[in-house]
This record gives C-alpha cells, structure tokens and sequence, in this order.
C-alpha cells in the first residue's frame, strides 16, 4: 500500500528544548521498529546537539519527503529549515519564531498533499511564540487553521487511559465560564468518532465527567451538572453514542471505573491531565482529533531544565510516533 511507502513528519518543536534530543534518540531506535520518519530542522542545530550529547547520528538532507525512507536505515533525513539565530538549550528565543512556525506548516503540507503520513509535532514555547506574534492559544488550533477550519479537539491518549478535556488552553475561571452543554455534545461526538476511525474501537464507551465535587451532588455542590452536563449526555445518547454521565471526578480514574469506558471526556485541561500524566506519564501521547490528517505528540513540554544535559526520555515521542503509524494506518485501510 501506498501510505506504507510514507514517512512520518516530524516538526523541531523550540530548538532551545528537548526536541532535537528526541529527534536524534528516536532514530537512534530505528532497529526496534521505529517507523520511519523525516525531522523539519535545521541540521546544522541538530549537529551540534548531537555532538554535545555524544551521539553518533549522520544526517542527511533531503530535499523532498519522497527521499526520507531512501536513507533512513542509515542517516536521519532532515528536511532544512535555517534557524535565524543560534539555538541556546534552555533559553528560548523569540527570533526563532518564524523557524518553529514554518516547521509546523511544512509537515501540515507534506501531510495534505499525501506526502507524509501523519504529523508528529515536538513541544513548543507558546510565550515566545506570542511574543513573536503568534496568534493563537497552542499547536491544536493552529493546526485546524491550517487544515482550513473545523472543531480540533485534544486527546491525551496512553495505554492506561484516554481523556479528553472541553475547555483546554484557558483559565479556570473562563473554563467555567464558557462551558457549555453544545460544546460538550460536539468534542464528544467528535472523540466518539476517531476512537472507531482512529482506534478502533467498534462501538465506544464514553464516561462524561461532572464538574463540582460529587457530580455536583444533586444540585447541593453546584448545579453545572444538571443544567449542562446532564442534557449532553442525554443528548449524546439520543444520537447513539454510549455515553455516561456525569460521574464524579474522585472516583472517575479508579482502575474498576477506567476498566468500564474507552475515554473519558472531562471539564477543563488540569481534569483531564492531571491524571493520565499520573498514570503514564512517559507512555501519553497528544492527539488532535478533527483533523484531515493525523497528528500526534509528546505530552510533555520544551523541558527548557535539562535541555542540552542528555537526560530527555524519549519514551513519549517513540510513542507518538508509533501511535501516529498505527492511526495512519487505520484511516489509509479504511478507504
């Protein structure tokens, strides 16, 4: 099959994180079944990361993604992208913008125009990106932007569990503010979808979290639940979607109640994360769902910390990449 013949495209994420690292750790893996993939970057940074990390990784630039798997069992394809200014770990740089902005959209056309077979994308720095004027909240609606509109909807997925958060990249105080029981049908319909499209999974079960403590407890603890929560789920389950609803947060990610859904769909960001990083926090990956194509992701961020120390665990991107062949996959077989 023809998408067999694809390589993944992988974006540079920040250079002064833990991106490059990866890249270079990953191939490294090649010889356990790492699908193949080409990195959007500038390779004279990557040189230099893997120089001062001590690893043997030959490179090779290629031109067009049609050349990656030719030299991939060998050297890293790197498609180049020049860095304005050089690359410092630890220490973003605002001039570097354009580069990372540029990396996304590159893997965003390879993979529209059925030259890569899924965008893997490393962690950014949303700060200097907004100081470069990047104007929107992360990756995920900026990716939708690209692929001409729609509702992007974010899945942190691992083997443990799936969540996925309504309100994601604001405030708590606008999460609830903003939340809303149209908004919970539709990221819920969507999720629904790609877990039948994407995983797999015949006929998903969703468990829909309440947002105050207990469920609200009829209406004692807050009255989200019954004015907003609730009608969703019903509405949900009018639709056909095997949806329940909603249950309390405390007891929503005990290994008895996870044995009894496929995803959990919760209120705001820190519901959703906090948990499954818990859980498996080097097996999670990031997944936008809603997209004409696939795109995954480390869960983790830049980890400006220990950028250039050689301690990055490339656990979550080796996830995501596999887990962004296997979502490939699915969708190419089923047309």
């Amino acid at each position: 099959m023809r998408w067999e013949r694809l390589p993944l495209a992988l974006t540079m994420g920040d250079p002064a994180g833990i991106g490059g690292e990866l890249a270079l750790k990953a191939w490294l893996g090649r010889d356990q079944g790492v699908p193949p993939f080409l990195v959007i970057d500038d390779p004279a940074r990557l040189a230099a990361v893997a120089r001062r990390l001590g690893l043997t990784v030959p490179m090779a630039e290629i031109n067009d993604a049609g050349e990656a798997l030719r030299h991939f069992a060998q050297a890293l394809p790197v498609l180049p992208i020049r860095l304005p200014v050089p690359a410092l770990p630890g220490t973003p740089d605002p001039a570097n913008a354009p580069a990372i902005v540029t990396a996304i959209e590159t893997a965003v056309r390879l993979a529209m125009a059925g030259e890569a077979a899924a965008v893997v994308t490393n962690p950014i720095h949303k700060k200097s990106l907004y100081t470069a004027g990047f104007s929107f909240p992360g990756h995920t609606e900026f990716l939708a932007a690209l692929a001409g509109g729609g509702v992007p909807v974010m899945m942190l997925a691992s083997p443990s569990l799936r969540v996925v958060p309504v309100t994601v990249h604001v405030s708590l105080r606008t999460a609830l503010a903003t939340l809303r029981t149209d908004s919970i049908i539709e990221i819920s319909t969507i999720t629904a979808r790609s877990l039948v499209q994407d995983f797999g999974i015949a006929r998903p079960r969703l468990a829909v979290a309440g947002l105050n403590p207990h469920a609200g407890e009829d209406g004692a603890l807050g009255e989200e639940e019954a004015s907003i929560i609730a009608p969703a789920v019903a509405a949900l389950r009018a639709r056909g979607i095997d949806a329940h609803g909603p249950l309390p947060p405390d007891t929503l990610f005990s290994p008895a109640t996870r044995a009894g859904y496929d995803a959990a769909v919760c209120m705001y960001h820190d519901q959703a994360l906090i948990p499954i990083k818990a859980l498996d926090f080097d097996r999670a990956v990031n997944v936008t769902l809603g997209l004409p194509f696939v795109r995954t992701s480390p869960d983790h961020g830049t980890a400006f910390d220990i950028a250039g120390s050689g301690g990055a665990n490339p656990s979550s991107l080796l996830a995501a990449l596999f887990l962004a062949k296997a979502m490939s996959r699915r969708r190419a077989m089923a047309e």
